[in-house]
């Protein structure tokens, strides 16, 4: 199989049963009915893919905020096969009662994934959700245990695990032990990414519900900077640029090498230069995830140079025999003294998927990405078996990025028991694993789900 089949495989979701042969990996059935939780703008993106590669019927979506909503289902009318309108809600919980779903996707900002999560699972679907899974470890725990007690598959948007050309990186390089021994690894994120400024406080718009927007998260003034889409400003409803990015290039790093649980987790930083916004996640923040025989370490700047232009937000991973430079664009290996290098690009499909070009705000070198993420997700759902991004592993990333942020906060190194699902001998960092909801909302508990 030349590289351009090898792609072409990966990102339709195919299995290699032999070498040159395809198996499709999910039958096409009646189509399954689907929700969308939170319609704005990465919700609609992915949604989008898995009406390109399914027979599905999205029968309902749900948003606090009516504009988007109804420019939602506008959308999906015009998407879906059968020309439907889906229904819409503006409460999720009215959704689940109503609806009979086989898929529910949750897309909502990071404070209400658990919550739509959890009650998603109990309603009897199989659900597909943004990352990172939780705000809190408690959240994680509990969104783990509900998934295993109702056997329900589980996908997270964790979608490097089925980007083409990192597939490819991890078998040509990593797999054929082009690296030697890998002892260091370097994850980092140098986007001017954080919100600038610091507009007042207003009234929310009319189009929006902002007590329900707020949910369990603590009550903060509207603020223009937070709907849509720059809510990731505020730790109330997110863990920052950790929580953000780290998420998505620590699970890479850890899916391409095979890595469980980090043993201990270190962080620095804070707001070093941007004070004036009122943004109030850290600018600047370094992060060692320490595994056996091999550190990961973390680092985002959102101002000044990144200090490889090409790969601003990326993965360098360090053997004795070269580097593996990776990134949503493009990845590189440099064998060190000289030889062969290998590159690989992201794959894109317009042949296939025309609209792909045209699709407002769509990213699309992550396109086919998330349409393979949707087909492993298909495929699960269909075998009962575990997904590539099983919410067990959205567990372990998300945890470790914010057991980051509470080492930075409280000035000390964390070591993790898995077993325990505990900080060892440290009550105050385990009294940090939940935090408090906001009122009449209740968090949910791991051992009573």
């Amino acid at each position: 199989m030349d590289r351009r089949d090898f792609l072409k495989a990966a990102a339709a979701g195919l299995t290699v049963s032999t070498l040159g042969s395809y198996v499709p990996v999910f039958a096409a059935q009646k189509p399954k009915k689907v929700a969308l939780i939170g319609t704005g703008w990465y919700g609609k993106a992915a949604l989008l893919r898995l009406i390109q590669v399914a027979p599905v019927e999205v029968a309902a979506l749900c948003d606090v905020d009516s504009n988007m909503l109804a420019e939602a289902a506008e959308i999906v009318a015009g998407r879906q096969k059968s020309g439907k309108k889906p229904r819409t809600y503006s409460d999720y919980r009215e959704l689940l009662k109503k609806e009979q779903l086989d898929i529910v996707h949750v897309a909502t900002p990071d404070h209400w994934h658990a919550l739509a999560m959890i009650e998603a699972v109990k309603a009897g679907a199989d659900v597909y959700v943004e990352k990172p899974i939780s705000v809190d470890v408690v959240e994680a725990q509990a969104m783990l245990a509900t998934a295993r007690k109702y056997k329900r598959v589980v996908q997270v948007n964790m979608q490097r695990r089925s980007t083409p050309h990192l597939i490819e990186a991890r078998d040509r390089v990593i797999k054929e032990g082009k690296l030697g021994k890998i002892a260091h690894a370097e994850i980092c994120c140098y986007y001017h990414m954080r919100a600038r400024g610091n507009p007042p406080d207003t009234a929310p718009p009319a189009n929006l519900d902002w007590d329900m927007w707020t949910g369990p998260a603590p009550m903060r003034p509207y603020n223009k900077i937070a709907h849509p889409r720059g809510w990731r400003a505020f730790m109330e409803y997110g863990n920052g640029i950790v929580g953000d990015m780290c998420v998505h290039m620590l699970d890479m790093v850890r899916w391409m090498l095979d890595l469980g649980w980090p043993t201990k987790i270190s962080s620095s930083g804070g707001i070093l230069v941007d004070k004036q916004s009122k943004a109030n996640i850290t600018d600047t923040q370094i992060a060692t995830f320490d595994f056996p025989g091999l550190p990961v370490v973390w680092t985002h700047r959102t101002w000044g140079p990144a200090p490889d232009p090409e790969y601003p937000w990326a993965a360098f991973i360090y053997g004795e025999k070269g580097v593996l430079k990776a990134d949503v664009h493009k990845y590189e290996f440099i064998p060190q003294g000289g030889g062969e290098k290998l590159t690989g690009k992201a794959l894109y499909e317009y042949d296939k998927y025309p609209e792909d070009e045209t699709e407002k705000d769509l990213e699309r070198h992550v396109a086919s990405a998330v349409r393979g993420h949707w087909r492993n997700f298909l495929e699960m759902t269909e075998t009962r078996g575990r997904p590539v991004s099983d919410i067990e592993e959205g567990y372990i990333t998300a945890t470790s990025c914010i057991l980051a942020n509470m080492a930075c906060k409280l000035g000390r190194t964390l070591e993790w028991d898995p077993v325990k699902g505990e900080v060892v001998g440290d009550k105050q960092a385990n009294k940090l694993l939940a935090r408090p909801y906001r009122k009449p909302w209740i968090h949910p508990d791991p051992k009573k789900v």
